[in-house]
């Protein structure tokens, strides 16, 4: 064997390259297990592209057979129900571990100076996953399916000039119809393996510039740094041992805990759900689009600019972020920014969750007024990160010098 990867190397030096970027890679030796959620959203995008090329042979991309097909999988595939259950779950865990990913980023300051470029990579994969999960949503031709795509598509039609086109050539005809599974199906399909030729280069960003760490400082390799392999290696596989108990406990024994039941009914044009509500992972950006309610005609077109704009601002925080320190670690006016951001994001999903006309004691409180007021504070919260630090009102602690 050993002769036989000489040979290799001679030609293609496989070796060096796993000793340099993954055996032997340095690495920070303080990454806590916040830093596990990278390797984990990398394991559930193997998961859901290995289960949806086996379910892709069996699905039926016709607004006919799509919903009987998907029954089909469940009932007479060998194990077809495990399939369509670890892809229908693998869904919720993927986006549980990207936020806490995105979130470990913006607490510990990964987004600063070097890695601008491996945070807009970073995101534009989060676009990606976002258009893919509602492309998905759509396939099992469910009532929840048939008019989450109905109401989202037609938010295209806001944009002047060219909207109403823009919205007729997206369904392939004059309303929500075979053309659109069709074309959503495909682009399901297809959009995936986009989304591991970016992630490639995620990783190509992330070894150009090294991992950041907790302490937020440039570390010394050799003095500051471990290899790769064994000591990483065996905390990521730890932290996906513990992962995947969690992730199949849902599977086999809650696996409709995070699927709308309405979505076990077959899609009818003429019969609308009493409430349509989109996956819990949009939920947050939902409310936000139906807090901007009250500019009249304008409200659909702000709403979209508004719901929108939540996840594009990503892509300007590394210059909002003026401070000389990195991890909100050691500035105290940025933490309790930063977890009253994680606070008010969960209370604008339970917004979302809910009917627009809901409210609180009794009607005292409309939850439309709770939804704006958290829509404030998520783009306050950006304003407000840039004025403390532009303006040097928050005194870090001290950091320390090395690891």
């Amino acid at each position: 064997m050993s002769k036989i990867m000489e040979w290799i190397d001679a030609r293609l030096p496989v070796t060096e390259l796993i000793k340099s970027q993954a055996t032997e890679y340095p690495t920070p030796k303080n990454l806590n297990y916040w830093w596990n959620f990278g390797s984990l959203a990398l394991m559930v995008l193997i998961i859901m592209i290995a289960t949806g090329l086996f379910l892709a042979m069996h699905y039926k991309p016709d607004a006919l057979l799509a919903f009987n097909s998907v029954e089909h999988i469940m009932r007479d595939v060998n194990y077809g129900w495990l399939l369509r259950y670890m892809h229908a779950n693998g869904a919720t865990f993927f986006f549980i571990a990207v936020y806490i990913h995105i979130l470990r980023g913006m607490y510990y300051g990964s987004y600063r100076a070097p890695r601008e470029i491996l945070w807009w990579i970073g995101i534009v994969i989060f676009f990606m996953l976002m258009g893919t999960a509602f492309m998905g949503y759509v396939l099992p031709w469910g009532q929840m399916s048939y008019w989450g795509a109905a109401v989202i598509t037609n938010l295209m039609s806001a944009i002047p000039v060219v909207g109403e086109d823009l919205v007729v050539w997206i369904w392939g005809g004059f309303s929500v119809a075979d053309p659109t599974l069709n074309r959503f199906f495909v682009l399901h399909f297809l959009l995936p393996l986009l989304v591991v030729g970016v992630v490639v280069v995620h990783l190509w960003a992330l070894h150009a510039v090294h991992s950041n760490n907790p302490v937020g400082i440039d570390v010394h390799e050799g003095k500051d740094t471990l290899p790769f392999h064994p000591y990483f290696t065996i905390k990521d596989l730890y932290g996906m041992g513990v992962f995947l108990i969690i992730y199949c406990y849902f599977v086999f024994f809650a696996p409709n805990a995070f699927l709308e039941a309405d979505n076990y009914i077959p899609a009818d044009p003429m019969k609308t759900p009493a409430h349509i509500v989109p996956e819990w992972y949009f939920l947050p950006f939902y409310a936000i689009l139906r807090s901007i309610d009250f500019l009249g005609a304008f409200s659909k077109l702000a709403g979209v600019i508004a719901m929108v704009a939540s996840i594009a601002i990503l892509f300007i925080l590394p210059f909002l972020d003026r401070s000389p320190v990195r991890s909100f670690r050691y500035r105290p006016l940025s933490k309790q920014l930063f977890w009253l951001f994680v606070v008010n994001a969960i209370i604008l999903g339970w917004v979302g969750y809910n009917p627009p006309d809901a409210s609180l004691f009794h009607g005292a409180i409309p939850l439309i007024l709770i939804g704006r007021t958290c829509t404030a504070i998520y783009f306050g919260y950006f304003v407000l990160l840039w004025l403390i630090t532009a303006l040097n009102i928050e005194k870090p602690r001290p950091v320390p010098k090395s690891l």
